[in-house]
């Protein structure tokens, strides 16, 4: 039976594409990855045809770029993401071609049909079975998204995860004790979307560490998003913070807390994680989180045109969040019980990045 360049791969434990830029020399590789490469080359006896090797370096100058447009994902961010992928590959000298599909039988087509110089793959969930497929191409990937576990392709995103842990420390700064995450449709948690879980995570870590209550709630992206607000409200009265992780849900979410006298200007309840015009749209001022929807697809285009032109592949990338303080900091009322102290909660959090 052949041996291909993936069963070499697998032997090294490695992606096809550092197999090949190995082979070709075509970007720098640590001596020890270079050694296992080698010796899972003359351990299998592995030899690449020629005629492949010379197909495989035709340069199309074109990204392939996978956007699934599944039920319950924000078009509006997704085409903020694009919008930076697009910018940045035009000046890098890449046009853009977009599979709309989430079969990975698609980015086989493109990949294998010469079509592309590499892979860019939005949506990710934590365990997403296009990472097998994207493991077995001879084009570079990157992952606009974080899955769980071994991350054998390169990763760019938001960090979801610490924004999580902002929003917490921001709503216990006002005084709240009781927090409740809004978050996204249904659909896309059950779908376990990477964004999705890290931001749970990152929440309910926070509120752990702080010694508050936390439930976490799915909410349609529709005025329906007032109805969530309701139940919630109606099963625990004493929430009084409210991180909103959805767009379409923002401006129902809004207007109900205001409506019931949970938040105002001078008593404020919510911290919105969108991307800032999102946050700016609402009638009144809200504290937010920006996700930098362009500036994400920016940073995922650099790296793989990078990895195109030979640089090091960027492993993790994730962008910082930073929090925009726009209402008053009074204090909220607290329950009964005390929360542990702010400067435990701060201890606690100083661990966990310095573990990271």
């Amino acid at each position: 039976m052949m041996v291909t360049i993936a069963d070499v791969a697998e032997e090294a434990g490695v992606s096809i594409s550092t197999v090949s830029y190995v082979m070709s020399g075509k970007r720098t590789i640590s001596p020890e990855t270079r050694r296992r490469v080698e010796r899972a080359i003359a351990s299998l006896g592995f030899s690449p045809h020629a005629g492949a090797r010379s197909l495989a370096s035709r340069s199309t100058n074109v990204i392939g770029l996978q956007i699934p447009l599944r039920s319950g994902v924000d078009v509006h961010v997704v085409m903020e993401v694009v919008t930076g992928v697009v910018a940045k590959a035009r000046t890098r000298g890449y046009d853009i071609l977009l599979l709309t599909n989430d079969d990975p039988r698609g980015m086989e087509r493109a990949a294998n049909g010469s079509m592309v110089d590499a892979l860019l793959v939005m949506d990710i969930e934590s365990d997403d079975p296009r990472i097998g497929v994207l493991s077995r191409l001879e084009q570079p990937s990157v992952l606009i998204g974080l899955p769980e576990g071994r991350r054998t392709i390169p990763c760019v995103d938001f960090d979801f995860e610490e924004a999580g842990w902002l929003a917490v420390d921001r709503l216990i700064a006002q005084g709240h004790r009781r927090l409740a995450l809004i978050g996204s449709p249904a659909e896309v948690m059950a779908r376990h979307t990477s964004y999705a879980d890290r931001l749970a995570r990152g929440f309910l870590a926070a509120c752990a560490a702080s010694g508050v209550t936390a439930s976490i709630h799915p909410c349609p992206s529709s005025a329906d998003a007032a109805d969530v607000v309701d139940a919630v409200v109606a099963a625990d009265p004493e929430i009084t913070g409210f991180l909103v992780h959805n767009e379409g849900a923002l401006p129902h979410v809004f207007a109900r807390l205001v409506e019931t006298g949970k938040h105002s200007p001078t008593a404020p309840s919510i911290v919105a994680l969108c991307p800032e015009d999102v946050a700016l749209s609402v009638p009144g001022p809200v504290d937010s989180i920006a996700v930098p929807a362009e500036a994400i697809g920016a940073a995922a285009a650099d790296a793989i045109c990078d990895m195109i032109d030979g640089g090091t592949p960027p492993g993790v990338r994730l962008i910082a969040p930073t929090l925009e303080v726009r209402t008053a900091s009074a204090p909220a009322p607290k329950p009964a019980k005390a929360a542990r102290s702010a400067q435990g909660a701060k201890a606690t959090k100083a661990t966990r990045q310095a573990t990271v």
